[in-house]
């Protein structure tokens, strides 16, 4: 016996008007679901863009106020030389003036999260600055003011100023390259040579490459060219 023809439907779910029903239902859920999803997500990457750079500027504020206090001892804090810091502590403050006369930012000791959260920070165990060895940096490119964010942008032969308590020393960049996360004989006290003993101050400064991944890390690497008694 033959079915009829809305039983052969239902069997075969195609009954007229159920099937549009039942997808303009999900399609209502989904919508539904992905406009909070979306409303999070894109908090989320305003946050990381912008309220990521108002938390790092409120610690630069203080950091920098601190070392103003430090270079205004003049000595009278009986410390000889910049000597450690603790983690999270500034230890520096870094200039570029190709960067113009506004970029400066402290610099703080460790490269952990938190650390880097508060500006660049200076890999411990590496040679402090003015110091024989390789005085190493590491900074964000794309959150956090991204204090690193232009480090493509520097040339053979630009300068980096450091200022610390004692001295103002001036690197001048010797060149840059990519390279992967894995090869960290760039921070040693020889870049790209472990184990041999350094007889030179240099600098190198790393970030993540390209922007908005860490696929990679760019890195500049600089060589001490003057040392100067602090004046101001």
């Amino acid at each position: 016996m033959a079915l009829p023809v809305s039983c052969r439907e239902a069997i075969l779910g195609c009954v007229p008007g159920e099937n549009d029903r039942a997808v303009t239902t999900i399609t209502r859920v989904i919508g539904e679901l992905c406009l909070p999803v979306g409303l999070v997500l894109l908090l989320f990457y305003a946050y990381l863009l912008w309220g990521t750079d108002a938390e790092t500027e409120q610690e630069q504020r203080v950091l920098q106020r601190r070392l103003g206090e430090v270079f205004r001892s003049d000595g009278h804090d009986g410390r000889d030389g910049p000597g450690p810091v603790k983690l999270g502590d500034a230890l520096a403050l870094l200039r570029i003036p190709r960067f113009g006369a506004g970029y400066r930012f402290a610099v703080v000791e460790g490269v952990g999260p938190e650390e880097l959260r508060k500006g660049p920070g200076h890999y411990p165990g590496t040679a402090l600055p003015g110091q024989v060895g390789n005085f190493v940096l590491s900074g964000h490119r794309t959150t956090y003011a991204a204090p690193f964010n232009r480090l493509d942008e520097l040339r053979r032969g630009d300068d980096i100023v450091v200022d610390t308590r004692d001295a103002r020393y001036t690197y001048r960049v010797t060149g840059k390259e990519v390279v992967d996360p894995g090869d960290v004989d760039v921070v040693d006290p020889v870049p790209g040579h472990p184990g041999r003993r350094p007889t030179t101050a240099v600098m190198t400064m790393t970030t993540c490459h390209p922007e908005f991944s860490a696929a990679q890390r760019l890195v500049v690497h600089g060589v001490l060219v003057r040392r100067e008694e602090r004046r101001d």
